[in-house]
């Protein structure tokens, strides 16, 4: 008898799981994406840049997997698939790194810059900003010159459109790292995006050259039709349609970001799921009806597979159009599996659909992992989907009224979506939009409206008959504008949320796809790690004292919440660190809170037993010298110069520039100052590492962390 019946007619104890994943068999597909997650979590988190060895090590263990699934025992099939998932996503990750990798600006440069703009969107401060390649920078040889650029624009907004080549004057340095450990790594995303510098202008963008025949096609036909909606449809009304329908937000104003921010509609905006599907759903329903219409083509042609067919071709053309973000193309993946499933007259929405759409957006893009986009997206999607797969017995057994089936399913999905998107928005954005239930109630059917009335438009425009269309989709865009203001304007409309630790979203993550997946009553186990990661971020820690890596900004945490050094300047970091902390003080309220004082070129503060002070100006080295010798902590903005010694701990741009941005926390009494650049990956160049710093009751602290 072989070895694969001898193990399947085992009944030991410690088969039990082996068995238990037997009889699940044909349920198991969900894992793939969720194994592949956590194989590229992994990679992600190293402090150091895997090798080759590493690389050979997981490709060995991937073989292994693949020789244990094809000849091994049947009962350990589940485990070798689960092995090889678990290693492809470091090997996946090594993949990307290498095909992506580009120069990255090695100094801060000023002086003239050229290149082709490839994208215009808008900053988080409102500036128009310039994303651009073939970038040409002034006494920098090709091969240290960044293949792409992003500028904001801080003066005369230009008119340009993608494909032209502009010359500028611009600052420009290589993207900023975190501005605290554990804070959004913008440094990481840019080198994933291929983006080597970003910087500003505040001189006049010349156009240089026109675009030539044949570039940035897709681009240029974005900014064409957006501007054809924004001249028929002013104001915000119309910059909102234009951001719906072709992805291009640059003509939203900032105060209407943020009341769609507060009232929970920003992903209207998204070019995401719900977007796609009502595109493709009035398309697919559009040719369908029109064939039935028409017996003699009804009777030649399947009409629901012909429909399938065209929705398809809208879906591939729209991704392009809106510029094809991680959103987006989980929803054409989605989209593409389900109009697949109807060509062969199979069930279309699954969660095997869903683990399919993620497992090729992981091995392609696996960076996308960590971003909110991604998390929000297959999040609604799973919840969406299992729940109404629970539900629909139940909708069954009800015999609901035909009447009154629209309005449930609008709210059983409004509360699914909610709820399964809640967590990862609150971690990601620090706030909860207590009204977002309200708010989404109100607009979504809507905005299924101002979509099916820009399809319709883009069918009539040219026959010269898209004026009746397009004033539909302004009734419904000045709609959904005016109940995103009407909910961001109620007292009590955001409640602000501290960022989670490091294990907590992946504990929350875990109970949601266990209590999907899994079956029987080992699906109550769920609540373990759901309840972990709640708890784990109710009880989260701030750092007592964060410095921003220039070391102009100190934020020291007082009773009444962090107090700031500087009420302007550094206006990221200071934004960055209040959300975080779950604030929603601007940095000139935070400036005026108790906790530091003095005049602006010698700011004091007291913590953990020492005296501090943050320097600045022209005077700070000679307050330093005289300082010094007192003791205590002093922050300097500039260098320290070689004499100035003496018993106090000098944080300067010679020491930051090792360091990054610096977070004070305590430990056993002792104050410590963690560095960001805490690991040396491809993204954060060769910058040589610092350990902890022990500022005070270092004899009480030493066990809680390395010696500097």
């Amino acid at each position: 008898m072989g070895a694969r019946h001898l193990v399947a007619k085992g009944s030991g104890p410690l088969l039990w799981p082996l068995q238990g994943l037997q009889t699940a068999r044909g349920t198991l597909f969900g894992w793939v994406p969720v194994l592949l997650g956590l194989g590229i979590g992994g990679w992600f988190a190293l402090p150091w840049e895997p090798g080759a060895g590493f690389y050979l090590a997981a490709l060995a263990v991937l073989a292994l997997a693949a020789a244990l699934r094809l000849w091994g025992p049947e009962l350990l099939h589940p485990v070798a698939v689960s092995v090889a998932c678990l290693a492809a996503g470091p090997l996946a990750c090594g993949l990307r790194l290498h095909l992506v990798a580009a120069p990255v600006l090695e100094a801060s440069y000023w002086g003239p810059v050229q290149g082709r703009v490839i994208e215009i969107d808008r900053s988080q401060s409102d500036a128009l900003r310039l994303t651009l390649d073939h970038v040409v920078l002034e006494d920098l040889p090709p091969e240290r010159t960044p293949l792409r650029i992003r500028i904001s624009v801080h003066g005369t907004e230009p008119q340009v459109l993608p494909g032209e080549v502009v010359l500028l004057s611009a600052t420009l340095s290589a993207p900023a790292a975190p501005v605290e450990p554990g804070g959004f790594d913008f440094q990481r995303m840019a080198y994933f995006d291929g983006l080597g510098a970003a910087g500003y202008t505040r001189s006049p963008v010349v156009l240089w050259a026109e675009p030539e025949a044949g570039e940035q096609v897709i681009n240029r036909l974005r900014s064409h039709l957006s501007r054809a909606i924004m001249v028929t449809l002013p104001g915000d009304a119309g910059a909102f349609a234009s951001g719906a329908m072709t992805g291009d937000r640059s003509g939203i104003s900032r105060d209407t970001v943020e009341a769609l921010r507060d009232s929970n509609l920003s992903h209207l905006l998204a070019i995401s799921g719900m977007n796609m599907a009502f595109l493709t759903g009035f398309v697919f329903l559009l040719i369908r009806t029109g064939v039935a219409l028409i017996p003699p083509l009804a009777l030649r042609i399947n009409a629901k597979k012909a429909a399938a067919v065209v929705a398809f071709g809208v879906a591939l053309f729209y991704l392009l159009l809106s510029g094809a973000n991680v959103a987006t193309e989980r929803a054409f993946l989605m989209v593409s599996v389900m109009l697949g499933a109807v060509l062969l007259d199979r069930r279309a929405l699954t969660l095997r659909s869903v683990a399919l759409a993620g497992t090729v957006l992981l091995l392609w893009q696996p960076e996308s992992l960590l971003e909110p986009g991604f998390q929000l997206s297959f999040a609604a999607t799973t919840v969406l989907i299992a729940g109404f797969g629970v539900l629909d017995h139940g909708i069954a057994r009800q015999k609901l009224p035909r009447w009154l089936l629209p309005v449930y399913m609008l709210v059983l999905s409004s509360v699914l979506a909610g709820l399964a998107t809640a967590p990862f928005a609150a971690a990601h954005f620090n706030r909860f939009t207590d009204y977002g239930l309200v708010a989404n109630l109100l607009t979504v059917p809507v905005m299924s409206v101002l979509m099916g009335a820009g399809a319709v438009a883009a069918l009539l425009a040219p026959l010269g008959l898209a004026t009746p269309a397009l004033w539909v989709m302004e009734l419904a865009a000045r709609w959904i504008l005016f109940v995103a203001h009407w909910i961001a304007g109620l007292d009590g409309s955001v409640a602000a949320v501290p960022t989670p630790g490091p294990w907590v979203l992946p504990l929350i993550t875990l109970a949601g796809v266990w209590a999907m997946l899994w079956r029987g009553r080992l699906r109550l186990l769920a609540a373990l790690p759901l309840l972990a990661g709640l708890a784990l971020w109710a009880v989260v820690e701030r750092p007592v004292l964060l410095i921003a890596e220039d070391g102009k900004l100190v934020g020291v945490m007082g009773p009444d919440g962090r107090a700031l050094s500087r009420g302007r300047g550094g206006g990221f970091a200071a934004e960055s660190w209040l959300e975080n902390d779950g604030d929603l003080a601007t940095q000139a309220e935070a400036a005026r809170r108790p906790g530091i004082f003095g005049p602006k070129e010698a700011r004091r503060f007291a913590l953990a037993g020492i005296d501090a002070v943050v320097l600045s100006g022209e005077g700070a080295v000679a307050e330093l010298a005289r300082l010094c010798p007192a003791g205590g902590l002093i922050v300097l903005d500039g260098t320290a110069p070689l004499h100035a010694t003496g018993p106090c701990r000098v944080i300067d741009h010679a020491l930051l520039a090792q360091t990054g941005a610096l977070a004070g926390q305590m430990r056993a009494g002792a104050l410590w100052l963690i560095p960001t650049r805490n690991g040396r990956r491809a993204w954060t160049g060769q910058t040589p590492l610092r350990a902890p710093i022990c500022v005070s009751n270092c004899g009480s602290g030493r066990q809680a962390g390395p010696a500097p």
